[in-house]
């Protein structure tokens, strides 16, 4: 079945995880020998897994076509808990850097809601967009996060403030966003769209009618993923990698 989302366990460095139209979460031990076969396939989805997250060594959070997220024990292979507040597919995970217990979803009702693992409800429903939401994705501080969406915008929530507080977008960009990811510092949102291109906005200008402080226009098809490579290391944050339906992916240094 198609892939659509996977991940990377980066604590012992030994679990990748998968998941895509078979609505299985298929989770695979990089010590296993070859053919490599799961060690464990997560069912309970009645849609596709569109994300997947590992939030330590032991668990798991994915979200899916079927409107739902779902916290795993990938020892037991069971759903830990089910979070179900959202009334469209969910279509992106974000970990908040600072706190295992939360993370922020992004839905097709165009809401993105924050929530605790410790509980069912989400704690937080933030609105603003007008189409689907795509992606979203942490600020390093933990603190705010950003979205990108169908209705051709970006948007930076706090979580502090309970509300939006900048807006990304201008009269030239007509297309929809596909995927989000912040630089080391959290000032630069990286965005890719559906018309070739990737932007850097930088957060704390006034977006709204902006022209982006990065724009990058290599790619000969829509920008399908970004991420930086942020984390711990010595390189940490230098750079930003780009995948597209042109087949190629593209480091930015």
């Amino acid at each position: 079945s198609w892939v659509m989302t996977c991940a990377f366990e980066r604590k012992e460095n030994n679990h990748v995880a998968c998941g895509g139209l078979d609505n299985l979460c298929s989770v695979y031990n990089l010590d296993s020998p070859s053919p490599m076969r799961a060690k464990c396939e997560l069912s309970a989805h009645d849609g596709y897994l569109s994300c997947v997250r590992f939030i330590d060594t032991t668990k798991i959070v994915t979200s899916s076509g079927d409107s739902t997220c779902i916290l795993w024990d990938m020892g037991t292979g069971e759903a830990i808990q089910t979070f179900t507040d959202h009334t469209g597919d969910a279509m992106s995970l974000s970990l908040n850097p600072k706190d295992p217990n939360m993370f922020v979803s992004a839905s097709c009702d165009a809401t993105a809601k924050v929530w605790d693992t410790r509980q069912q409800s989400a704690t937080h429903t933030f609105a603003g967009h007008e189409s689907d939401i795509n992606s979203v994705a942490f600020m390093p501080n933990g603190n705010s996060f950003g979205t990108g969406s169908d209705d051709s915008s970006c948007r930076l929530f706090d979580i502090r403030a309970y509300s939006q507080v900048n807006l990304f977008q201008n009269e030239r960009i007509l297309c929809g966003i596909t995927s989000v990811d912040f630089s080391k510092t959290g000032r630069i949102l990286f965005a890719g769209y559906d018309d070739y291109n990737w932007h850097g906005w930088d957060v704390l200008k006034k977006g709204e009618g902006a022209t982006a402080a990065f724009v990058e226009s290599k790619h000969e098809n829509r920008v399908s993923c970004l991420g930086v490579n942020n984390g711990d290391g010595q390189y940490a944050g230098t750079a930003l990698c780009t995948g597209s339906w042109d087949t190629f992916l593209k480091i930015w240094a």
